[in-house]
């Protein structure tokens, strides 16, 4: 390793070799293609809006019927990939499915809805609180 010093900072900035600096992977010791297919991921579609889903991540969605530690499969694939490969529907993929597990429902943060018109005696003031369910995503399958 090399270390220089920075001109703004004054601090000694620490560089990997030249041989690490094109190829993070090879500080695991893998080429780089083998880390490109271990993401997998895909595009899907629930209530109205559209997720990015990776195994083992957690997502926020709108609210979905089913009791936490139920089993939840998302069958509106628009987009798949698994490292250099990407499949794209038209408009969904047939026989894709992104499988996940429900971990619990709440409610999102609290939002202001104030309506106001001047001069008109005229202002209303409410409150709201979006339901939301957060599923840990456990396989995705391409088909």
């Amino acid at each position: 390793m090399r270390t220089e010093t920075s001109r703004l900072l004054d601090c000694p900035i620490t560089r990997l070799p030249e041989s690490l600096d094109h190829n993070p992977a090879s500080l695991l010791g893998l080429p780089a293609l083998q880390v490109l297919n271990f993401m997998s991921y895909a595009i899907f579609k629930t209530g109205g809006k559209q997720f990015r889903a990776e195994p083992g991540t957690t997502l926020r969605i709108p609210s979905v019927e089913g009791e936490p530690g139920a089993t939840i499969v998302f069958d509106n694939v628009l987009l798949g990939g698994k490292g250099d490969s990407i499949k794209t529907g038209t408009p969904t993929l047939s026989g894709a499915k992104v499988t996940g597990e429900i971990v619990k429902h709440g409610l999102g943060d609290k939002i202001i809805v104030f309506k106001f018109k001047r001069r008109k005696n005229y202002a209303r003031k409410q409150g709201h609180r979006q339901k939301f369910t957060e599923v840990r995503i456990k396989s995705i399958s391409l088909g």
